[in-house]
């Protein structure tokens, strides 16, 4: 019997926990289940670019070491045989993007095999639900860390971008909630009970070594937060001086380099300098915010303050090199908060104006949450939203695919217990308590035991109502979600489906037709034949792209894949455009309705 009560006790402290891991463990099976259909029978193909050179240098790295492809024909066709997202340089295809993604999933295929990379995403963000709990029950208490997390297992972003697996957005959120969670521990003073399960066996330093670790990585992961994460690091600081302390800054800041430092090595490999990347646009920022702070040093030293107006100018233009432009900002955020998650945006702003009428109960914590939130949503809101990203072919299209919606995932999340609050407040003001009765509590007085068996079973119906209301409403979020991420739009999971089984006949078809040396030029079918195929991204309105083409023809077969041409596009082509760098262009098969494989011989 004492054992069974033991239980009861430990079950009803720890059920919200275990109810988490479980959800963690179904929102996994859920995530991975897309990949698991979809990347089967050889066919690993992804549908952005972006997906597809993470994906190959992932696995390159796991099985060789290296993050380079030398493709020599390069050296004759100046650079241009490679995918989109992959750079040439000097006859090698190196990635463009953040190395973190490549390095850590690279590290653990190295370990497991490479057919586990597809899946890791899904593994990560399946934790970072365990973690988003800890690190909200931290601030907001345990009822609103258990609706946040219930909330955020299918919030269409997390859920469709785990599923889409090899972006970076994922794994950076991730990585930074985990690092965010051991920061909130190492600021302590009293450790939570999760803290305290793993003191005995671990120093206690070691939440200062954790978090500068996986903030570190999450930094490799997409270098470019920096420019709100930095700012965040440093008011978290100053708010927990004296918790922090000079030791566990110094362990934190040291794990944070070791963790950024096999990024700096590669920076320094294949871009020449540790601090650079493969983004010309990001590399260019850096320089000029770099001149400008020397410049900015050196005017401020000899009195020249006219200058700094034009300094700070260009750091301005080099920290928002998408531009800046805060009316079309607010118009994506209109499209891509508002109007898309309309179920999350408002109880997120009706809970904002709540929370600011708790002040006076607020602890350290919230404002440190306030301030920091605040900092993010603006910086997000105009950095990313003063640019237009046309991910749908369609630039009218406002869907899930379009890049708003992984580049505002901080703010979402940052939404989550704000909206969670007002859910709370909410549901217990449609079921207030019944005013006690004066009359009724004269009579009840005489049978005590009656009258708090009434008052006990009332309160009880009241907590019941109170909880269903919660498990309704949480219950209609699933489904407008789930058929969000499934139906809501032409990039929704099952459309994305469906896109890949055509793209994979697609594929057969062109490969069985050409040449395992021979170069397919494309303008968006390339993801689909690298790297069984080489791969140029083009079309024929380049005369110095036709004349690399007419090189190139010398040495490979070179194929065509784009829309069908009508016949008088042929004849154009042929006698004019193409006929001028000696080349002419002839059909080879015809492989859908739009699209036909052509062939470059020489004229």
């Amino acid at each position: 019997m004492e054992i069974i009560k033991k239980i009861k006790i430990w079950l009803g402290a720890k059920w919200p926990l275990l109810a988490v891991v479980l959800l963690a463990v179904c929102f996994l099976l859920a995530a991975a289940s897309y990949n698991y259909f979809v990347q089967r029978d050889g066919f690993t193909k992804w549908l952005s670019p972006d997906e597809t050179a993470n994906y190959i240098f992932s696995k390159l790295y796991g099985q060789t070491g290296e993050m380079q492809i030398f493709e020599k024909y390069n050296l004759i066709g100046n650079g241009i045989i490679h995918p989109r997202s992959f750079g040439s340089f000097s006859g090698a295809l190196q990635p463009v993007s953040f190395l973190g993604i490549i390095l850590i999933y690279g590290s653990i295929a190295k370990l497991v095999g490479y057919g586990v990379i597809p899946f890791l995403t899904p593994i990560f963000a399946a934790i970072g639900l365990v973690f988003f709990y800890l690190l909200i029950r931290k601030i907001f208490g345990r009822k609103n860390a258990l609706i946040s997390v219930f909330i955020l297992a299918v919030f269409p972003p997390y859920f469709y971008y785990s599923a889409r697996s090899m972006f970076h957005n994922i794994l950076f959120i991730v990585l930074l909630i985990i690092g965010f969670y051991f920061m909130a521990m190492m600021a302590e003073r009293k450790q939570d009970a999760v803290a305290k399960a793993i003191k005995p066996k671990l120093p206690s330093w070691i939440f200062s070594a954790a978090a500068g670790l996986f903030i570190g990585l999450a930094i490799t992961a997409r270098a470019s937060e920096l420019i709100w994460l930095a700012p965040i690091l440093i008011i978290i600081w100053l708010f927990y001086l004296r918790e922090i302390g000079l030791t566990k800054l110094i362990i934190f800041l040291s794990f944070l380099f070791l963790a950024i430092l096999p990024n700096l090595c590669w920076n320094q490999i294949l871009y020449g300098s540790p601090l650079l990347g493969g983004y010309p646009e990001m590399n260019q920022s850096i320089q000029t915010i770099a001149q400008a702070g020397q410049d900015l040093v050196k005017t401020t030293a000899t009195g020249e303050l006219a200058y700094h107006e034009e300094i700070i100018g260009k750091i301005k233009g080099a920290i928002f090199h998408f531009g800046f432009n805060p009316r079309e900002s607010l118009k994506m955020f209109y499209y891509y908060f508002v109007s898309m998650f309309p179920w999350l945006f408002w109880p997120f702003v009706f809970g904002f104006f709540l929370f600011l009428q708790g002040f006076s109960k607020w602890g350290k914590k919230h404002l440190v949450y306030l301030i920091s939130y605040i900092f993010i949503f603006f910086i997000l809101l105009f950095y990313y939203g003063s640019w237009k990203f046309n991910d749908n072919p369609d630039p009218g299209s406002f869907t899930i695919g379009n890049s708003y919606t992984r580049y505002w995932l901080p703010i979402y999340l940052g939404a989550l217990p704000l909206a969670s609050m007002f859910l709370l407040r909410f549901t217990r003001a449609i079921f207030p308590r019944r005013e006690k009765n004066p009359t009724q509590d004269s009579l009840l007085d005489h049978t005590t035991i009656v009258g708090r068996a009434k008052s006990q079973l009332g309160a009880l119906k009241r907590q019941f109502f109170v909880n269903s209301s919660r498990i309704a409403i949480i219950a209609l979020v699933y489904f407008f979600s789930i058929s969000f991420i499934l139906f809501g739009s032409e990039e929704g999971l099952i459309y994305s489906f469906q896109n890949q089984k055509g793209a994979k006949l697609e594929q057969e078809k062109v490969l069985a037709l050409t040449e395992p040396s021979s170069v397919i030029i494309t303008k968006y079918h390339d993801k689909f034949f690298f790297p069984e195929r080489k791969v140029i991204v083009g079309l024929f309105d380049d005369n110095s792209m036709n004349g690399n083409y007419a090189q190139l023809v010398k040495y490979l077969p070179v194929y065509y894949y784009n829309f069908t041409f009508p016949e008088k596009d042929i004849k154009y082509l042929n006698e004019k455009k193409l006929k001028a760098v000696g080349l002419q262009v002839e059909p080879v098969k015809k492989i859908t309705n739009d699209f036909t494989l052509y062939k470059l011989v020489k004229n």
